[in-house]
């Protein structure tokens, strides 16, 4: 019997009857409608999120924010209201719990009362975060939590960058002004910096103008001190005139009383008042050069000589009387009392200069009392031009500092319009973007899925098969016929139904679920060499354990479903599960229908083959020699009834 009558008469013994028929379609069309229902449902649920129920409860108070009211929750509520991420509903935070409880929502966000009022502490000194509150029920649906977990980060992304970009804004806006009032301020400091200047100048100009007026004040004080030393003996001379013209007023008084006596002594009299008359002269002389040297000016010696001429002309008329009266002895009483009134205005005039020259020494006293105080006003006057100019120099030095300082500032400080402002508030909010490329990418998460659930519903598909396809034809044992012929023969039915399985599952996925693929052809041969490696290590298991091995088939579907790596990467499974994952086949099936299907590397897709066809090759051998054993030994397990029947 040939490979092709052994095959024909399986065929035909499945398709014997009405119901085998039934029961042999509704096999093949399990890989079918395992793949295709699953992917269908799973085709693209990201995409319809909009239909998930999920409760928002705003109960914030709202709060000064950048300056005014504002109520943050209200704000992010109507933007969430108007967005399509899930079927929102705002509701009291009680009807949220209780449709929580009931599974009407799949979990709740609540925006609480300090929200605002958190978000306004950014700008203070005691800034924390504004919290948002997610309550999830897993009794509804485990992956709630997970969505709703992204959920609630996007909206805090979103409300950071609403309330980050404004404050960015009033930042910037205040740089703006500090740097035009920065601008102001160098302006300014570049007035003072010159007008220091200027005054430095002058401070120079007055250091050097006080020192000579220290040195003549100094010198004036030493000039008064020596006029009033003089005034002092002025005053003491005039006393003793005003005495003296005292006693002679005196002593002309007795001339008059003793005008009798007069007579006897005329020659004596005439005699010294002759001598009196002659010294006259040199007395106004002595007088002038001692008023002089008193330190008295001209005009007031003049004035004081002014009052002694008089004296003197009555001296010399006296004279002329004394003599007369030695001849006019009749005419000596009226010239004895002319005498006596001249002495007695002599006086008069003595006490008079002896007042004035005390008045003088007073005032020369109290001009070297100044002249004192000049000096030492105009000593200090010096001392503080000298710190006043070195105090303008450090001023104007720290001045040209301030303003080299402010001018730098100003230049540290950009200069931008209303625009870029806005647009660096923006950056400032959102400072990361993110950037995707991909080398490959799925159309959608149906297609993400499609490689890992082709290549297991390829597994079930053949697997189901052989609950009614005999691994082998005992018909053909008993005669014994060719192993190899048989092996081949008993693989070859069931690779050949599941060829018709993965093309009806390819077509489901191509035209019904509309998956692309950048490589059709490839990504069915890839199913049709999976399928019939799938039935080789089935078909081996069979022939060596029968019935065990058929469970043991079951056993490596659950290990393939874990270990493949179809969802999540096969690096995040247990060290024991990675290693299967390089060792059973499921996984080189999906890596090449990943290959294939989004246009990736098409290198690695030689190398799955390899890997797979070493599984087929492998199977093929192990099932043969299983069947040449079976054609030289009979054992009683194979005359036992098989367990799954």
């Amino acid at each position: 019997m040939k490979i092709p009558q052994m095959i024909t008469a399986e065929l035909r013994r499945l398709t014997s009857t009405r119901m085998s028929v039934i029961a042999l379609i509704a096999l093949l069309a399990v890989p079918i409608l395992y793949g295709g229902l699953y992917l269908w449902a799973n085709q693209d649920p990201y995409g319809n999120l909009s239909s998930v129920p999920v409760a928002l409860v705003v109960d914030d108070k709202g709060a000064d924010v950048n300056g005014q009211h504002r109520n943050l929750g209200d704000e992010a509520a109507e933007q969430l209201l108007d967005s399509d991420t899930f079927q929102w509903h705002r509701v009291s935070s009680d009807q949220a719990d209780a449709g929580l409880q009931a599974g009407d929502f799949d979990f709740i966000v609540t925006l609480p009362a300090g929200f605002s009022e958190a978000v306004a502490t950014l700008s203070s000194n005691a800034p924390r975060q504004a919290d948002i509150e997610l309550r999830t029920n897993d009794a509804n649906n485990y992956l709630a939590s997970t969505i709703g977990t992204q959920a609630v980060a996007k909206i805090q992304q979103s409300v950071a960058k609403k309330v980050v970009d404004e404050a960015g804004l009033s930042l910037l806006d205040a740089l703006h002004t500090i740097r035009v009032k920065l601008v102001d301020a160098t302006n300014g400091a570049t007035q003072l910096v010159d007008g220091l200047a200027t005054a430095k100048n002058g401070s120079s100009q007055l250091a050097a103008g006080s020192a000579p007026l220290a040195d003549g004040a100094a010198k004036l004080a030493d000039g008064n001190a020596q006029l009033s030393s003089g005034a002092n003996q002025l005053r003491d001379g005039t006393a003793q005139l005003r005495d003296g013209s005292a006693r002679v007023a005196d002593g002309a008084r007795q001339v008059a009383g003793g005008v009798d006596r007069l007579d006897a002594a005329a020659r004596q009299v005439g005699s010294v008042a002759g001598d009196a008359a002659s010294q006259l002269p040199q007395a106004r002389t002595d007088i002038a050069k001692a008023l002089a040297d008193a330190g008295l000016d001209q005009s007031r010696i003049d004035a004081i000589l002014s009052r002694l001429d008089p004296v003197g002309e009555r001296l010399t008329t006296a004279n002329a009387r004394v003599q007369d009266t030695v001849k006019q002895i009749d005419q000596l009483d009226d010239g004895a009392r002319q005498v006596a009134s001249g002495s007695a205005a002599l006086a008069t005039g003595a006490a008079t200069a002896a007042d004035g020259a005390s008045a003088l020494a007073e005032g020369a006293a109290t001009a070297a009392s100044g002249a004192s105080q000049l000096r030492d006003g105009t000593a200090q006057l010096r001392d503080g031009a000298t710190k006043l100019d070195d105090g303008i120099g450090q001023l104007s030095t720290g001045a040209t500092q301030l303003r080299d300082g402010l001018s730098a500032g100003v230049q540290q400080i950009p200069d931008s319009d209303d625009a870029t402002r806005q647009a660096q508030a923006s950056a400032i909010s959102d400072p990361v973007a993110v950037g995707t490329s991909s080398v490959t990418k799925a159309q959608n998460y149906g297609a993400g899925l499609a490689p890992f659930f082709a290549a297991l519903a390829g597994w079930i598909g053949i697997y189901a098969l052989f609950l009614i396809v005999k691994p082998v034809s005992k018909r053909a044992v008993t005669a014994l016929r060719s192993p190899f012929r048989v092996t081949l023969a008993g693989w070859l039915t069931p690779a050949g139904l599941g060829a018709l399985q993965m093309v009806g599952l390819f077509t489901i996925l191509a035209f019904a679920l509309q998956f692309s693929f950048a490589n059709p052809w490839a990504a069915l041969g890839i199913l049709l060499f999976a399928s019939a490696t799938y039935a080789a290590i089935v078909l081996a298991l069979n022939v060596w354990l029968g019935s065990v091995g058929q469970f043991l088939g079951l056993v490596l579907m659950v290990l393939q479903l874990v270990t493949a790596g179809g969802t999540f990467p096969w690096q995040t499974l247990p060290g024991p599960l990675a290693a299967l994952h390089h060792v059973l086949p499921m996984g080189y099936v999906v890596d090449a229908m990943r290959q294939v299907m989004y246009g990736g590397d098409v290198s690695r897709v030689g190398q799955d083959l390899l890997v797979l066809g070493a599984w087929m090759v492998g199977g093929v051998l192990v099932a043969a020699i299983g069947v040449t054993r079976m054609t030289h030994h009979r054992t009683l397990r194979d005359l036992q009834p098989s367990l799954i029947g």
